[in-house]
């Protein structure tokens, strides 16, 4: 027996040495160079992250001084993007985008502040496309190259060129590396609005769509913010290095906004905590008040952006600085921070009597609902506490969004935080069978009991008296904020009925009138599982709506089996979990720019109104009509 087991170890000598050249490396571990890969309804998916790396170099050559435009198209999944800067030196074009740790910012006399330092981002995106095409234009000459999955197919020789100088790029993702991907314009528009606010004159063309800012971050926040919503007039600071644009609203949470470089630091990092420290003590020296620090910063809605010589990144996704210093012998990022908001927010507040009184009225009324609170949250808290022991409400998963990284295998690790994910379920049988097939290290399950309360116009009293909506807010960690959040998507998993739509609109009214943030920041979806099942004695074909359905019956043939799912406890374990794994489907959940959420959850949820009566009346009618058009596609199609 012993020798049996010692025959079955693993060998560790020379031969277990492997060295694999830039490209086959980034596509073994595409999630140590653009985080998670994903299809495409995540805004910080694989494929945004390939189009911000070259976009990235583009705008660094903007900030350098050298183009004023930027030309975008996609089409068909292919990626065009032309910039007018001083484009790539044509004898190095296919060193810079195909040989690692090669390219100019390591010269931080001549990209002193770029976002991009370590030579990864365009080799990235080459070794992960399945067709990548660059051309530079510079002083009259032009050369190109071609490559396949980073792989050089064609290099072709200078010639002269009537073009303007720049660079041109055209890639494809490679499908076998994010499946069944698309883009959503809604993310790209946000992309590029952030690109352009934090480089006020840039314009970009976008498939003939243009977008300008010329106000910076105070055109973001009047973008993200809704004039009647707000408590005062947006207060816009800029300095050296440093531009922040900030006001409170009626809304519960913060809602920050944070850059570096250009570059949206969806998970903050040092400048956001600098910001946040900073602004309690400008604002409690101000008033000569110690007021609570979550009082403070209770409904606000900020912007920041700073300049950092040589930043230093969490991850190579760059979604989090570790930068302690604003430069090299420079302040720390915590003084730089409190010396601007000390001189010039207290100097705002002071030229501007109305707007401070309208904060400390903002501040007073967070603190009076703050204890109001208090004895509530504690008895919920305990309550919370004995429900998660002893009531397996929640299959928790071992890996969190808010887990410190480990020092060997951090660039992985982080990767799978991104996949952290909750499936919030109703019934039994449905949080059985996703239970029986999630993946125990990155998915959670979260079991609902019956339909939940529908929570418009209520108070966030209720948050803490309701046991569900209680153990909800402490299985996600989200009570003081998103900063704790454990998981990255929350997908709301409920059956496709009437009583499964109920519920998710109740679910969705939650997170609106109490976490607005978790929406805005893309945190969560609606899973799409199918509706039916076509299959003959060599093939199963899962379809998740009714022109799937035709297709299917129309390739296995008339006489295929076909079931309906009625709802998710039918679908099996085994089944499950082809549709929850790496080809999983869901829609996101996200706000158009200047919807007013009270108003919205008026509409939907509130009191009955004629104009709803009517707005469901007419939209059931087309949906009706498209379920009749497509029950009379297989015939049609035969």
């Amino acid at each position: 027996m012993a020798k049996e087991k010692e025959s079955t170890l693993f060998e560790y000598n020379e031969e277990s040495i492997k060295s694999l050249d830039w490209r086959e490396h980034i596509r073994l571990r595409p999630g140590m160079y653009i985080g998670k890969l994903g299809d495409g309804s995540s805004p910080d998916d694989g494929i945004y992250v390939l189009l911000k790396e070259v976009l990235d170099n583009c705008i660094d050559e903007h900030m350098m001084g050298y183009g004023k435009q930027i030309d975008l198209t996609i089409e068909d999944n292919t990626v065009t993007i032309r910039d007018y800067g001083r484009g790539i030196p044509l004898g190095k074009l296919v060193d810079v985008v195909s040989k690692i740790n090669t390219g100019a910012k390591y010269d931080s006399k001549v990209f002193q502040k770029s976002v991009g330092l370590n030579g990864v981002g365009t080799k990235a995106v080459n070794a992960l496309s399945s067709s990548f095409r660059v051309t530079a234009f510079r002083d009259g000459k032009e050369k190109s190259a071609s490559f396949e999955k980073g792989v050089l197919i064609k290099e072709e020789k200078e010639s002269k060129s009537g073009q303007s100088n720049g660079t041109l790029v055209t890639f494809i993702p490679d499908n076998t590396v994010f499946r069944n991907f698309h883009f959503i314009p809604d993310y790209l528009e946000n992309q590029l609005w952030n690109y352009c606010y934090l480089n006020a004159g840039l314009l970009i063309s976008f498939n003939g769509k243009k977008f300008i800012s010329k106000n910076g971050l105070l055109d973001l926040l009047k973008r993200k913010t809704n004039e009647d919503e707000i408590r005062y007039p947006i207060i816009h600071l800029k300095g050296e290095d440093i531009e922040i644009a900030m006001t409170h609203n009626n809304e519960y949470g913060e809602d920050l906004y944070s850059f570096v470089n250009g570059q949206y630091t969806t998970q903050g990092g040092t400048h956001v905590a600098a910001f946040r420290e900073s602004l309690v003590k400008t604002v409690r020296d101000f008033y000569k008040k110690d007021y609570e620090a979550s009082d403070i910063r209770a409904s606000i809605v900020a912007a920041i952006a700073v300049r950092v010589q040589e930043p230093v990144f969490e991850s190579q996704t760059k979604t989090k600085l570790g930068s302690l210093t604003i430069s090299e012998g420079g302040p720390s990022m915590k003084n730089f921070m409190s010396d601007f908001l000390t001189r010039e927010l207290d100097n705002y507040l002071h030229k501007n009597p109305a707007v401070a009184e309208a904060l400390k009225k903002r501040i007073e009324q967070s603190e009076k609902e703050r204890k109001e609170l208090a004895g509530i949250k504690k008895l919920a808290n305990e309550r919370a506490k004995k429900a998660n022991l002893h009531n397996r409400k929640l299959r928790d998963c071992r890996i969190h969004m808010n887990d410190d990284p480990p020092n060997k295998g951090k660039e992985e690790f982080i990767a799978r935080q991104l996949q952290s994910t909750i499936f919030i379920t109703e019934g039994d049988s449905a949080s059985g069978s996703i239970t029986k097939s999630r993946d125990v290290e990155t998915q959670a399950v979260f079991s609902l009991r019956g339909k939940p309360l529908n929570c418009f116009g209520l108070t966030k009293k209720i948050v803490y008296e309701n046991e569900e909506f209680n153990l909800l807010q402490h299985a996600l960690n989200i009570e003081d904020g998103n900063e704790g959040l454990r998981y990255k998507n929350i997908i709301i998993a409920t059956d496709a009925d009437v009583d499964g739509m109920h519920i998710r609109l109740l679910l969705m009214t939650f997170f609106l009138q109490f976490f607005p943030d978790l929406i805005r920041d893309g945190h969560v979806y609606i899973l799409d599982t199918p509706l039916f099942r076509v299959r003959n004695k060599q093939e199963v074909i899962y379809c998740y709506n009714e022109q799937e359905k035709a297709a299917a019956i129309k390739k296995l043939g008339a006489k295929a089996e076909i079931t309906r799912f009625k709802g998710l406890g039918e679908i099996s374990p085994e089944e499950f979990g082809k549709f929850i794994g790496p080809d999983i489907r869901k829609q996101p959940v996200f706000l158009e720019q200047h919807t007013h959420i009270q108003y919205l959850l008026e509409y939907y949820m509130g009191k009955n109104t004629q104009e709803r009566q009517e707005f469901i009346v007419s939209n059931l009618k087309v949906e009706l009509d498209k379920v009749e058009d497509n029950a009379e596609l297989p015939m049609a199609e035969a």
